[in-house]
């Protein structure tokens, strides 16, 4: 999957701000292309600097980082271990 570069962000963003333009920055730069399976990109683009972020806050501690996430302990483990950072 092809990573593509977006505008800085005002400070002052929320997160659904963020998305919201990097979204509108995507379809505008489709060159008239199609977009397709966009859920399973957004997911991927979203899911590993989460996980890397929560971790790197809960001290590497799994425990606290599942709870954080709202996630148990084994579903944090999987998805760990599915982007490499077991």
């Amino acid at each position: 999957m092809e990573e593509f570069k977006v505008p800085d962000y005002n400070k002052d963003q929320t997160l659904r701000q963020c998305v919201q333009a990097a979204l509108d920055h995507y379809f505008a730069h489709l060159d008239g292309f199609g977009a397709s399976d966009l859920y399973q990109m957004v997911i991927h683009e979203v899911e590993k600097p989460l996980l890397e972020t929560v971790m790197r806050e809960a001290g590497g501690n799994q425990s606290r980082a599942a709870n954080m996430l709202g996630m148990s302990r084994s579903t944090l483990r999987k998805k760990l271990a599915h982007h490499g950072l077991n």
